[in-house]
């Protein structure tokens, strides 16, 4: 039972951070298809600006890529290590939920 709330929980995470990486990839796409229907304006201070944005979404590109394992792995090692947490110490963990709970319940109550 142990291991398939771990498995769970594993997947869950990887599920949430593919669909963090697929809506930034997403977000850059429809920014750079923008970028791309203000080609009309070359000149003056929007060329200007046209051009680092897309400068910018370049190096995002770049950076998304190298830094999308390495926040796939974090994700599993926090995934485990909440887990591993979890089972350790099961009464802690429901308090802090619990905790969590009162606080999300007063904040969201004084709106």
């Amino acid at each position: 039972m142990t291991a398939k709330k771990s498995t769970s929980t594993h997947e869950e995470v990887q599920i949430n951070s593919e669909n963090l990486i697929g809506d930034f990839k997403a977000l850059m796409a429809d920014a750079e298809e923008l970028i791309k229907v203000t080609a009309v304006n070359e000149d003056g201070p929007l060329g200007a600006i046209r051009s680092r944005a897309l400068d910018t979404l370049n190096n995002a590109k770049e950076t998304l890529s190298s830094v999308e394992g390495a926040l796939t792995e974090k994700a599993k090692v926090v995934a485990e290590s909440t887990d591993e947490f979890v089972h350790r110490n099961p009464w802690e963990a429901v308090g802090v939920a619990a905790g969590l709970g009162l606080l999300i319940g007063l904040f969201i109550r004084r709106r």
